[in-house]
């Protein structure tokens, strides 16, 4: 039985939708973000408004929500010739990949969180990759996942859970899942809360664009991110109104 959890957090939609689910299912969660250089880094501040208006908003996961942890790792950056790391353009390489794609990025985070929290004596990672809704990152997939959650146990000797609450759902069930969250957290109207503050504090924009808001949220309305998130908003809206 597994009660403790440490949350990969960037501040974005997706990460701040896997920290309130780990809130719902474990009794003691801690936070973990990267800075590895990139160019949206708007996103490393983001993370500190949203842990702090989560706190604020949902009494009933202040006292589970533990300490956060920013971890550097440059090096990433330094050996990385993507739009996520340097001025360049949006496009498709050869390889089929977007030049969003930042090689080695999650298997490097998912090693520094294991090792993390085989310190904090956590015993889930929580991480909000996905197979659906994404832009075909080999380091997102369900394998992929299931690979690292055996090396670390294997590498660490301990048994570590590697949890994708979002591996099978697109945009527009992210959406209806943080509702469903907040609404478990607070039935008196946790789920438009916990949709508000993702709406208006977490940022998905590659681009770092805060200056143009959205119904969605924050943006440029054109990079990829924007346009995943803009589209499951748009989805989700159309349903469940």
């Amino acid at each position: 039985m597994h009660t403790s959890a440490l949350v990969l957090f960037s501040g974005g939609q997706d990460s701040t939708t896997c920290l309130a689910h780990a809130l719902a299912r474990y009794s003691r969660v801690e936070t973990i973000g990267f800075d590895y250089g990139q160019r949206h880094r708007v996103e490393l501040d983001a993370r500190l408004v949203v842990l702090r208006e989560l706190r604020a908003r949902f009494p009933a996961w202040e006292g589970k929500l533990g300490d956060d942890h920013m971890i550097d790792v440059g090096v990433l950056g330094q050996i990385s010739e993507t739009s996520l790391t340097r001025d360049m353009a949006f496009q498709v390489e050869a390889s089929g990949l977007p030049n969003t794609f930042v090689p080695g990025r999650n298997l490097v985070f998912l090693t520094l969180a294991g090792a993390l929290a085989y310190r904090r004596g956590l015993q889930a990672i929580v991480t909000g990759v996905c197979e659906t809704d994404f832009s075909g990152y080999p380091d997102c997939r369900d394998d992929t996942m299931k690979a690292m959650q055996l090396a670390l146990s294997l590498g660490m000797d301990k048994r570590f859970l590697i949890e994708t609450p979002l591996m099978w759902i697109d945009k527009a069930a992210t959406w209806q899942l943080a509702h469903d969250l907040g609404q478990q957290a607070d039935p008196a109207g946790g789920g438009d809360a916990l949709v508000q503050l993702i709406t208006e504090h977490t940022h998905t924009c590659y681009l770092g664009d805060r200056g143009q808001r959205h119904d969605w949220g924050y943006g440029c309305g054109q990079c990829p991110a924007c346009a995943l998130r803009a589209g499951g908003w748009q989805r989700w809206h159309n349903q469940s109104h």
